[in-house]
């Protein structure tokens, strides 16, 4: 199962952050978001249909998270829980811990804001645009 989120850059990306990446429905970034690599999504967690929070809230979930900007892509491997209650209205977090709140989409993340290829930071640092797809196993 697929779901694909359309989001933006913004030129106070800092991508600095070692434990979770976000993206976010707010439209503008102060410089003291070092996780968030995007802003102004066009879908929420709100959004997801039932049968999506079903599979990622659930222990053996496993989730890929594919980014894509205009030249550059990453994939992030992370896994789901069933304590995930996938209803935070603006803000979607990809989390390296196991910590699990209303934000959180996946735990145990491969990657974080840090981790992720310099040439898709460089295009979200110039505001390009940001495919965010969900990919449940």
């Amino acid at each position: 199962m697929n779901f694909k989120i359309k989001a933006k850059g913004h030129s106070n990306i800092l991508s600095k952050h070692k434990s979770t990446f976000e993206i976010t429905k707010d439209p503008n970034l102060t410089l003291s978001g070092d996780c968030i690599i995007g802003v102004a999504m066009d879908k929420t967690m709100n959004n997801f249909p039932t049968e999506l929070k079903k599979k990622i809230a659930n222990d053996d979930a496993k989730i890929t998270v594919k980014l894509q900007t205009e030249n550059a892509e990453d994939e992030i491997i992370g896994y789901g829980h069933s304590k995930l209650t996938l209803t935070h209205p603006t803000d979607i977090v990809c989390r390296k811990s196991s910590f699990v709140c209303s934000r959180t989409l996946m735990i145990k993340s491969d990657k974080a804001a840090c981790d992720l290829k310099k040439e898709l930071i460089d295009d979200l640092q110039k505001g390009k645009s940001l495919d965010f797809e969900i990919i449940i196993d």
